[in-house]
C-alpha cells in the first residue's frame, strides 16, 4: 500500500517513512500541503497522514479541498498534530479527516489506522454533512 506523509519537519516525515516502510507500505514525503495535493493528483496513494500546521496550504485546507474533489472524497485521510487541545479531533474529523493522531507519534497507533483505514474498517455511509463537504467517519 502506498501512504503519503506530509509535514514540514523532516524528522517527524523520517519517523513516519520509517514506522510505515517497516509495516510493507511505500512512502511518499511532501514538505508542504500544496506539494501534497501535487502528488496526490499525480498518483494517489492509499492513504494520506497530513500534518495539521504547515506552510503554504495546511492538512485542514488539503483535506477539505480532497473532500471538495469526487476523485478524492474516500480518500483515507488522517490529522498529525502537536498542539492537541480539548476539542481539536472533533474539529479534525468535522473539517474531513477520517482520524486524527498526536505528536509524538507511536508505532502501534501508526500503523493501527493506517491498517484500519485500508482494510474496509470504513464506509460511505458514515458520512456526515458539513457546510458544502461530504465527511467520512471511521467505524469504531
Amino acid at each position: 500500500m502506498t501512504i503519503l506523509v506530509a509535514d514540514d519537519n523532516l524528522a517527524s516525515r523520517e519517523l513516519m517513512r520509517e514506522l510505515l516502510e517497516v509495516s510493507g507500505h511505500r512512502v511518499v514525503e511532501a514538505t508542504n500541503g500544496r506539494e501534497a495535493l501535487d502528488l496526490i493528483h499525480r498518483d494517489p496513494p492509499d492513504v494520506v497522514f497530513l500534518d495539521l500546521q504547515m506552510p503554504v496550504l495546511d492538512g485542514f485546507c488539503v483535506v477539505r479541498q480532497l473532500r471538495s474533489d469526487e476523485r478524492f472524497r474516500r480518500l483515507p485521510a488522517v490529522a498529525v498534530t502537536a498542539s492537541a487541545m480539548l476539542g481539536d479531533r472533533e474539529l479534525a474529523i468535522a473539517a474531513g479527516f477520517d482520524s486524527y493522531i498526536t505528536k509524538p507519534i507511536h508505532l502501534n497507533e501508526v500503523r493501527k489506522q493506517a491498517e484500519q483505514l485500508t482494510s474496509g474498517s470504513y464506509h460511505s455511509q458514515n458520512q456526515v454533512r458539513c457546510p458544502g463537504i461530504i465527511h467520512w467517519k471511521l467505524l469504531a
